[in-house]
């Protein structure tokens, strides 16, 4: 609920036992269903918050309940008559319209006017009980202003902040398909240069194959066999140039999210220490998803339980870890092979480290690297 609500609730249990406590009232069964009118229509006007005339209404009423409540003893006005009034056109100014303020205003005057021809005023009491009412009234409708004056400009600056939106996802959307096209056209540029070379190198080993000594096959077919596997690292990175996949944190989500549906892996995600907001390179944030990927590549391989923890962090934004945890089969042979120690040379490119851990109950790949502090 509201938070003014409440306040206006508080301000009314502060101002009405001192009203009638100052006032020595003995309440009449009129003067008491006046007092519950009021209070009635004080709790129930915040529910019709979207419907503006039915709480002027409301409030009109509610303004007119005092004089019955305070009604002159003795040809004498109450001045805490003036106080909760005073009170209730404050509420009104604060929930309504300019104009709609003004009617409430309008018919509490005209409640006024009538009961002050019940007393009997002096020039003086009535000099201070008119400008009493005109000052309040002055200030309220100052405030009215003022806050319509701040709702415009709240919604200018929301609109403002909307556009502002719009663009910034525009300016990524762009920047996104410049990379996009960029990577396009290395990869087609690596596949007509260095694929074309490799797969001709091919053909030139294998009529060397065919022509030479039966000393040297064995030796050719090794250079065969290391041109072709150049050549498919090269239609991977080809491929992956092709693909929409980037790199990053974004890449990494989109990755879980890929292994989840396709592969059925349960991975259990968690971001610790503001590592969304870590100031990563392009290379350092490529290098980490490369080694997540690798890693998750391996459990897919190795490993007989399709499941997998990863966790990043950045303690003090001064440098960034993550870690790959997968359950492990007691006994089970491990061997450092390609995929790691080129994951572990890929961080060390990029000023970060590589840890292998491995027990009878789990498999982790921990990394860190250390960030570059940015300066504006």
């Amino acid at each position: 609920m509201n938070k003014t609500y409440f306040m206006w609730i508080a301000i009314h249990i502060l101002v009405w036992p001192i009203a009638i406590w100052g006032s020595d009232l003995h309440l009449s069964s009129q003067q008491l269903a006046s007092l519950c009118l009021f209070l009635i229509i004080l709790f129930i006007i915040p529910l019709f918050s979207e419907k503006a005339l039915l709480q002027t209404i409301l409030f009109c009423v509610q303004s007119l309940t005092p004089l019955i409540i305070f009604y002159p003893a003795d040809q004498v006005l109450n001045p805490y008559l003036m106080l909760v009034q005073a009170l209730v056109i404050a509420e009104a100014v604060f929930r309504l319209s300019l104009t709609k303020s003004i009617v409430v205003m309008l018919a509490q005057i005209a409640g006024l006017l009538l009961l002050l021809t019940q007393t009997a005023l002096s020039t003086y009491q009535l000099a201070w009980t008119v400008l009493f009412y005109i000052l309040v009234m002055v200030g309220l409708l100052y405030f009215q202003t003022v806050k319509k004056s701040e709702v415009e400009v709240r919604e200018k600056n929301d609109v403002l902040l909307d556009e502002y939106r719009r663009m910034k996802r525009q300016l990524v959307t762009e920047e996104e398909n410049a990379r996009q096209d960029e990577r396009m056209l290395i990869g087609h540029e690596i596949h007509d240069s260095v694929g074309h070379k490799l797969t001709a190198l091919l053909m030139q080993l294998e009529a060397f194959r065919l022509n030479t000594d039966e000393k040297d096959k064995e030796k050719v077919e090794k250079l065969k066999e290391l041109a072709e596997q150049s050549l498919e690292e090269t239609r991977r990175a080809v491929k992956s140039f092709k693909q929409n996949e980037v790199g990053g944190l974004q890449g990494l989500i989109r990755l879980i999210r890929k292994l989840e549906m396709e592969k059925f892996m349960k991975i259990n995600f968690s971001v610790k220490h503001g590592a969304f907001a870590a100031s990563l390179t392009g290379e350092q944030s490529f290098a980490i998803y490369r080694a997540v990927q690798e890693a998750l590549t391996n459990i897919m391989k190795h490993s007989s339980a399709r499941e997998a923890h990863i966790s990043f962090e950045a303690p003090g934004g001064s440098v960034f870890r993550f870690e790959v945890v997968n359950p492990a089969r007691a006994n089970s042979f491990f061997q450092e092979g390609y995929g790691l120690h080129a994951m572990r040379e890929r961080l060390e490119k990029v000023g970060g480290t590589l840890e292998i851990h491995h027990d009878e109950r789990q498999f982790a790949v921990r990394g860190s690297i250390r960030l570059t502090e940015r300066r504006g």
